[in-house]
């Protein structure tokens, strides 16, 4: 710590900060980002539809750099840290200039006493010191870049560390510097071998330890090119280094290890980013048990979102969230350095059918395409391979054919099949000299094609020649331990690609200005109230959304003069804004056909609701709408996505199944129809057991529309279910039968 030296906030600039709360960055100096009224585009909930890539080339490249806290006595923390710092700052040729209040020197270079005193303006100030907070007013007068504050104590350890963070994180918006941390490490200030080429990894952790094993790929030679440790993300988050190195020209792949994410909108304009650049996200995201999540909160101090809307965010928006740390590794390595896929076909080739057999029968259930090779290339392959083994996929070899020449003719004529967009080969155990010649022949033929080969070594040794050596020395084979690592990066490989060739960003067609379909709507909201069913009906009804023909009556005799105008059969439901399940207090008559039912109907639902003291609005006599599909439709709050769309089966089904897709808006058709191909239940739609086609369009137009309500009705509506929607055959439309909106 540098104690007294460092000066305490003013009186001004701490008003300032306490202030700021919410307040967006301000332009202290020319580092900080314009105002978001001057620059940013804003959708119609007045969510921003992009986002600005930090320039953060100062922060990883600084040409001077500032060390508060440097110490070179012996046995202090700070000592070691200083020796790291300054040999970091050799070598991206940045000066450094230690700054304590007590020292003249620290290890041999000149000392200032604080920050005011530094020769020069500086990119990067690294904070050795147990309270950041102090030293930003004076960071932000000497118009400081970027910072890194090492301190642990904040949001990490409760209540009172969070709002701590919070003070921290207000005076750094104030301030204009960017900072990184609290609760962050030395990675980003780790030596990369400089001796790799290729495209390379960038790693962002929010748990430093936890990015070791994609950081000692550059032992088996893949290159790293940055790490961003984010700590507890007060100021600089992952959002905002996943925009910073989409950009970067280097960069193959961007691996991260992410425990909480701060601002899911930041997030997902950063993952389009990516992906309108062709840049794939490997992501290990904690959080998918309750146990894992809670953890997660407690260690970062961030939330952690639903899983099933992280999960479904990220698929939307192509980032590919892996498991595991091995899995990370294995995706981002293959995903950074493998060209893009010349077909979708998948060919197993190995010197056992077991072994092709089993990993076929793992890769078919992946996903992956198996495809049968044509008579004509079994034929070719039948030249080197003997008649009694397979080879139309897997392919079997039988072990002689490559020991001799015959090896890479093989390999050669499958590669040259235009179906072909991807050999793996599993070798399940080493045995030389066959497995050498294998393991050579393979690098060979990579080095020679723009296809990819994989190479399954299935030692658990792992010093042998052939791996060590002939495979892991090839920067054209990917090569794996295990075959769910194996299988799990080639899917991602190939639908990473299948991806980013069909992207459209969302945001480019996302609604900027309400609908008039908005101002109906609001008129109808009730702040703080659930509606009725007649009201929420109404809310579908601005938006276009169609409802059966139904009338709201409040006695017997215009019961029955509205069934007759609706037509009978009729359904008739008590309707009322505390009413969420009907059916279970008996509030719902159904398939009622004559004038004495409905007056008799009226009278019962009228006692039940006034023995169970439910308020109504009225009684509805609801039109019959029999032959369709039940579906549900919906929206709800996400506290870190904001409003997300649902669909899923409807009815009872949807509590029993919890068949269900989600969605973060803006999204388009396409990611409507995907939704629909997630669900298990999709047949239902296609039309079983003698059933007609459901009218699948229509219910991806009622999509559509829930996601324009839910974007622009935004905070607004807490909650939306349409269920059931009864989707009718091809052709005629969908027509929401009951509904439930909650106001906010």
């Amino acid at each position: 710590m540098l104690g007294s030296t460092h000066g305490t906030l003013t009186t001004d600039f701490r008003a300032r900060v306490e202030a700021c709360g919410e307040t967006p960055r301000t332009a202290v100096h020319s580092t900080a980002a314009p105002s978001a009224e001057d620059t940013v585009a804003l959708d119609v909930s007045g969510r921003p539809l992009h986002a600005d890539a930090p320039d953060l080339d100062r922060f990883f490249r600084p040409e001077s750099v500032a060390v508060i806290g440097a110490s070179d006595a012996d046995g202090r923390p700070n000592t070691g840290i200083t020796r790291q710092l300054i040999a970091w700052a050799e070598r991206v040729g940045a000066r450094l200039h230690p700054v304590h209040p007590t020292r003249a020197t620290v290890f041999g270079l000149p000392c200032h006493a604080s920050v005011a005193d530094l020769p020069e303006q500086v990119d990067l100030a690294v904070l050795l010191v147990a309270d950041p907070l102090p030293v930003v007013e004076q960071l932000a007068e000497a118009k400081v870049k970027f910072a890194v504050a090492f301190a642990s104590g904040f949001a990490e350890t409760g209540d009172e560390g969070a709002a701590a963070q919070a003070r921290l994180g207000a005076a750094v918006r104030q301030s204009g510097l960017r900072l990184l941390g609290p609760n962050t490490n030395l990675n980003a200030f780790e030596k990369f071998r400089e001796d790799l080429d290729g495209p390379a990894i960038a790693l962002i952790t929010q748990s430093g330890h936890q990015g070791r094993p994609v950081y000692t790929l550059q032992e088996l030679g893949i290159r790293l090119s940055h790490w961003a440790p984010t700590g507890n993300e007060a100021d600089l988050e992952t959002s905002d280094f996943i925009s910073y190195f989409a950009e970067q020209p280097e960069v193959g792949a961007i691996a991260c290890y992410v425990e909480g994410l701060k601002d899911g909108r930041q997030f997902l304009l950063a993952a389009d980013r990516a992906a309108r650049n062709g840049v794939p996200v490997v992501a290990v995201k904690v959080g998918r048990t309750e146990t894992g999540a809670r953890m997660a909160a407690s260690h970062t101090g961030k939330l952690t979102g639903a899983d099933t809307v992280v999960d479904a965010a990220m698929r939307q928006f192509g980032v590919i969230r892996v498991d595991g740390l091995d899995e990370l590794q294995d995706t981002a390595a293959l995903l950074a350095r493998a060209r893009k896929p010349l077909a979708d076909g998948v060919v197993v080739y190995s010197i056992s059918g077991g072994t092709g057999a089993h990993f076929s029968d793992l890769a078919t259930e992946a996903g992956l395409s198996i495809p049968t090779l044509s008579q004509a290339k079994q034929d070719e392959l039948h030249q080197w391979i003997p008649e009694y083994l397979g080879v139309s996929n897997p392919v079997d070899n039988g072990g002689h054919p490559v020991g001799d020449w015959r090896g890479r003719k093989i390999i050669d004529a499958i590669l040259a099949d235009p179906s072909v967009g991807v050999l793996i080969c599993p070798i399940t155990g080493p045995f030389p000299p066959m497995s050498d010649k294998l393991a050579q022949d393979l690098v060979d033929a990579a080095e020679q094609t723009d296809k990819l080969v994989c190479v399954i070594w299935g030692s658990p040794v792992g010093t042998e020649e052939a791996y060590r050596t002939t495979l892991l020395g090839s920067s054209r084979v990917a090569t794996f331990r295990t075959f769910g690592n194996c299988i799990t990066a080639v899917r991602a490989y190939l639908g990473h690609h299948r991806f980013t060739t069909a992207y459209r960003s969302p945001f480019e067609d996302a609604p900027r200005t309400t609908s008039p379909s908005f101002r109906k709507a609001q008129a109808l909201m009730r702040p703080g109230q659930q509606l009725s069913e007649h009201a929420a009906k109404q809310l579908l009804r601005a938006y276009g959304i169609r409802v059966p023909r139904e009338q709201l009556v409040t006695s017997a005799a215009a019961a029955v003069r509205a069934a007759g105008l609706v037509g009978y059969p009729v359904v008739m439901k008590a309707s009322g804004p505390q009413l969420a399940h009907k059916t279970e207090l008996g509030l719902v008559k159904i398939g009622l056909t004559s004038a004495s039912q409905i007056r008799d109907a009226y009278r019962e639902l009228t006692d039940i609701a006034r023995y169970e003291n439910v308020p109504l609005d009225g009684i509805l006599v609801c039109q019959m709408v029999e032959r369709g599909v039940e579906m549900v439709v919906g929206v709800t709050q996400d506290e870190l996505f904001g409003p997300t769309v649902t669909v899923g089966l409807g009815g009872v089904l949807v509590e029993v199944l919890h068949d269900v897709a989600v969605r973060v808006p803006p999204f388009g058709e396409d990611q409507a129809r995907a939704m629909l191909g997630e669900l298990r239940g999709y047949a239902l739609l296609e039309g079983v057991r003698g059933a007609p086609p459901a009218d699948v369009d229509a219910l991806v137009e009622v999509i559509l529309r829930v996601q324009r309500m839910a974007m622009e009705l935004g905070d607004d509506l807490a909650e939306l279910d349409i269920n059931p929607l009864m989707v009718l055959p091809r052709g005629q439309g969908a027509v929401a039968l009951d509904a439930l909106a909650i106001c906010r």
